[in-house]
């Protein structure tokens, strides 16, 4: 090309640009060597996800342009949402607004709600930098506000830590009080897993790091306040690892870096304000490390007092010891003691209570001057449980009795009056006469309040109550709750779809129920019915949910809970239609039973509409309708009567005794060795039986209720999602109900947590009682958890008042259970103690009465046997029972100083004296 050719491009070239630049001119931009810049500039960078850029771009801006591109701003960010299919290119996108929004707010806390945007929050970690450098211009004051906002939501403060650290340091501001920003903290100076070297002088990664950074002396005190302290400082580790925390801060503490005392005040207040072992392991190692004198420790009395009495029974123990220190060498008072003692033998901890025992012994051996004031707390033992316990309380009362005065010694007296009855004659010859005649007043079983019919509230009469209910807390892991809420969402679409999809637009995110990956596994609450009545859930979706109802459920567990989806998603197909007007299986009652007069009529109200039921849903129906009671029978003829299909099936339905039934039993394991080491949840039996109407009538979800499943034991691997709803769909037929909940209420005993709700759902509910129910309960009551052992009692107590207990038969189950040793005695000895502390002796014994001859007959002793005949003869001394257990005779006359060996006798004393009572009481009768 010659010169004058080159000439002539530069000239075209420099006019196509001047022209550019005049139409750039034209629209308001400003342009920069051919390129737009200001705000056209700035908004096409942030479109092309050019992040790196924006700083430069915002520099020039003015407040005006810069609240000209902020409006651009929000409008890119709106339209971003809807990119479906465009992942890639949103992500670039959203992190360029991360940036160019916090430059053009003005304002501290609109500035401060984008950065905490959830749709930005992949870019809080990487991007602070950047973040910093278009906010530099900003006071401190403005940068200080904005770092205590950031801080202050946990989300933001952990993924934002860079930005609001740099915000920090800028500003000069103090370091944020925020849970998040010191797990952000701990995690940035927690040296990796590669980190192992220890230098000569001692020093590791952690406490170099530590060291350096200024922000530690505040920052290590409020993680050792932490309700939840971060994941690093609570690794299991060494205490000479590099990467063990609470060593690395007793070091700053010696050093002085961290003040001593401020650590010491913090590690015993978290100590005390208790909470999970986990979270509490911090704090106790460091106050262990730090090593608090005898001096440090007196002046923090009261609160170890507190910690002693409440904290998990490792930092209870801790406490114990540290206050036992105090008190031998005589820095502890009386009263504190006394105060320490009381709390102590309240908690449930033999280990603990006996040394407590051990530590009043010592005190009042040196110092007899004391029994006034701690005799008083040791009597408060009187009372507790565990009989064995009493024993040894009554004997150190005994031993120093004669040291208090004659008011305290009347006191002592009239708390002997809770001692069991095995200690009724060692107390009489210590306090006197008055406690040797046994009570006259006749024993008289206390079982709880029968519940009665709990009605379930009217759905919300508004959009807006309507709305609020679904965004509450919780709503899909209530039964109640839910069940009203869905209904009322059905209702109200059918009333004013538009209103409804109105408010629901406005208050929830919608934007993963575009994608079918949400709704993969489940309907994830109302969610599906939610996107259903937006049009968001496209019709295949919907088909191919309704269609895994079809297919062979894998166990009960997934069988039941696919009944539920099935009318999610057949409510998401009809949701706002005329097909759809309400829910005919929306629960009358707490637990999940329809009134059949109310079911009636809400057919009744379907045909005058001209409306044929949704299949799932009067299928459901049918199963929660209440067939006991006068108003079956006449609801059947009224049903009848409508002269509809529904009406018909409903009408047979209430006729029928049993329209569903389950039997259950277990493989012996000679039977099928290889599951052996599942535990009895892998040879369970479930055997729905045959019921011709249920595999031809009812949608295909619900067939297997109809005895399509084969009876084989089947080893679920689902989570338990759901569970809390199984319940409220057999409400009618329990002992379908816990032959379904076995599989994974059977798993209890092997350690799983949480599967015992659906007790107290069949506890509640109506049907036959066969022997699902009371291996139900077995497993329940030797559940591995105490939370889970705890609803199995309140749901035997409730069977037993409502008179639906089999006590034989759910002993009969422990028996074999605790025989072969899947239930572990203390367990069950554990859940019949607090069963029969409520007064409810004479149930439990007769549980255990059916329970004890097959462990008792065993070959060799089973381990830990001897507690539960503990229990069993606390029951008999207090309810007077008689009737000698078979195998209890032998085993008490084995001999020997075990806790077996002395219960099986003072359990066969017990029942000998009533017998020998009954046959005087007899005797004179025939006089």
């Amino acid at each position: 090309m010659d010169t004058g050719q080159a000439e002539g491009s530069a000239s075209s070239e420099g006019s196509d640009n001047t022209v550019e630049s005049r139409k750039a001119v034209e629209r308001g931009q400003a342009v920069e060597g051919g390129q737009a810049v200001g705000v056209e500039g700035l908004v096409e960078a942030v479109r092309a996800g050019r992040a790196e850029a924006v700083p430069a771009l915002l520099e020039p801006l003015g407040a005006a342009e810069r609240k000209v591109a902020l409006a651009r701003l929000k409008a890119l960010r709106t339209e971003v949402r809807g990119w479906d299919g465009r992942e890639r290119e949103a992500a670039g996108v959203r992190r360029a607004l991360y940036v160019a929004g916090a430059g053009c707010h003005p304002g501290v806390s609109a500035a401060a709600t984008w950065l905490g945007g959830r749709d930005l929050l992949a870019w809080r970690s990487q991007d602070g930098g950047l973040v910093l450098q278009v906010v530099a211009a900003q006071d401190p004051e403005w940068l200080a506000e904005l770092a205590v906002r950031l801080a202050a939501r946990p989300a933001v403060a952990e993924d934002g830590y860079g930005l609001i650290r740099g915000l920090v340091e800028r500003s000069g501001c103090p370091v944020p009080a925020s849970d998040g920003y010191v797990r952000a903290w701990a995690r940035e100076v927690t040296p990796g897993s590669r980190y192992h070297w220890r230098r000569a002088d001692g020093s590791t990664p952690l406490l170099e790091r530590l060291r350096a950074d200024p922000q530690t002396p505040f920052l290590v005190v409020h993680a050792l306040t932490m309700p939840e302290p971060p994941e690093q400082v609570t690794w299991v580790v060494e205490a000479d690892s590099p990467r063990h925390w609470p060593t690395t801060v007793a070091t700053l503490v010696g050093e002085g870096l961290v003040d001593r005392t401020e650590v010491m005040d913090a590690t015993v207040s978290r100590l005390l304000r208790g909470g999970r072992l986990h979270d509490l392991r911090f704090p106790l190692e460091v106050l262990r490390l730090v090593a608090p004198t005898a001096d440090e420790f007196r002046e923090r009395a009261a609160d170890l007092i507190g910690i002693a009495a409440d904290a998990p029974s490792p930092v209870a123990g801790y406490a114990q010891e540290v206050l036992a220190g105090l008190a031998v060498d005589g820095s502890l008072s009386t009263a504190a003691l006394a105060e320490m003692t009381s709390a102590v033998l309240f908690r449930t901890e033999k280990k603990l209570v006996q040394a407590q025992l051990v530590l009043v012994g010592k005190v009042l051996t040196r110092e007899a001057a004391a029994a006034d004031a701690l005799l008083p707390a040791v009597a408060e033992l009187f009372g507790h449980e565990d009989t064995a316990l009493q024993g040894r309380a009554l004997k150190l009362v005994g031993r120093h009795l004669s040291a208090v005065d004659a008011s305290v010694r009347s006191g002592l007296a009239d708390q002997a009056g809770l001692l069991g009855p095995s200690h009724r004659q060692d107390a009489a010859a210590l306090f006197g006469e008055a406690l040797a005649a046994e009570s006259r007043v006749p024993y008289e079983e206390v079982l709880p309040p029968v519940p009665g019919p709990r009605l379930v509230a009217a759905p919300a009469a508004t959009v807006e109550a309507l709305v609020e209910e679904l965004l509450a807390k919780g709503v899909s892991d209530d039964p109640v709750r839910f069940e009203r809420a869905f209904d009322g969402l059905v209702r109200h679409a059918h009333r004013d779809r538009e209103g409804v999809t109105r408010a629901v637009r406005e208050a929830f995110t919608t934007e993963e129920w575009r994608y079918p990956h949400h709704f993969t596994h489940r309907a994830h609450g109302l969610d599906a019915v939610l996107a259903g009545l937006l049009g968001i859930a496209e019709p295949r979706w919907i088909e191919e949910r309704l269609a895994r109802g079809s297919k062979t459920p894998d166990c009960l567990h997934q069988a039941l809970t696919e009944i539920t989806e099935t009318r999610l998603w057949e409510a998401a197909a009809l949701i706002g239609t005329d097909a759809l007007p309400f829910l005919l299986a929306a629960p009358t009652l707490d637990g999940g039973g329809i009134d059949p007069l109310v079911l009636v009529e809400r057919v009744r109200a379907y045909r005058d509409a001209g409306v044929e039921p949704a299949p799932a849903d009067l299928a459901q129906a049918l199963l929660r309708v209440l067939r006991t009671g006068p108003e079956a029978g006449r609801a059947a003829r009224e049903a009848e009567a409508l002269g509809t299909a529904a009406g018909r099936r409903l009408a047979a339905w209430l006729g029928t005794d049993e329209p569903v039934a389950a039997t259950v039993r277990f493989l012996r394991r000679e039977e099928d060795r290889t599951r052996l080491r599942w535990g009895i949840a892998d040879r369970l039996v479930v055997d729905i039986a045959d019921r011709a109407v249920l595999r031809e009538e009812f949608p295909p979800a619900f067939r297997w209720l109809g005895g399509t499943l084969e009876a084989t034991p089947r080893r679920c691997s689902h989570w338990t999602e759901g569970l809390e709803h199984w319940g409220s769909v057999l409400p009618a037929d329990r002992e379908v109900l816990a032959a379904c909940v076995l599989p994974s209420l059977a798993r209890t005993v092997n350690g799983s947590r949480e599967t015992t709700e659906p007790l107290t759902a069949m506890a509640e509910a109506e049907g036959r009682v066969g022997r699902a129910v009371a291996v139900a309960l077995a497993v329940g009551l030797g559940a591995g958890d105490a939370d889970d052992r705890l609803r199995a009692v309140d749901a035997l107590l409730v069977l037993a008042a409502r008179g639906d207990l089999d006590a034989p038969g759910v002993g009969a189950e422990l028996g074999w259970l605790v025989a072969e040793g899947t239930v572990k005695p203390n367990r069950l000895a554990d859940a019949a103690r607090t069963a029969a502390a409520t007064g409810a002796y004479g149930t439990v014994w007769a549980v255990l009465a059916a329970a004890l001859p097959e462990p008792l007959a065993a070959e060799k002793p089973v381990r830990g046997l001897g507690e539960l005949l503990a229990v069993a003869a606390d029951c008999v001394e207090r309810c007077g029972a008689g009737g000698v257990p078979s195998g209890l005779e032998a085993t008490a006359a084995r001999g020997g100083a075990t806790q077996l060996a002395t219960q099986a006798k003072r359990l066969l004393g017990a029942l000998r004296h009533r017998t020998d009572q009954t046959r005087t009481e007899t005797g004179r009768i025939g006089l």
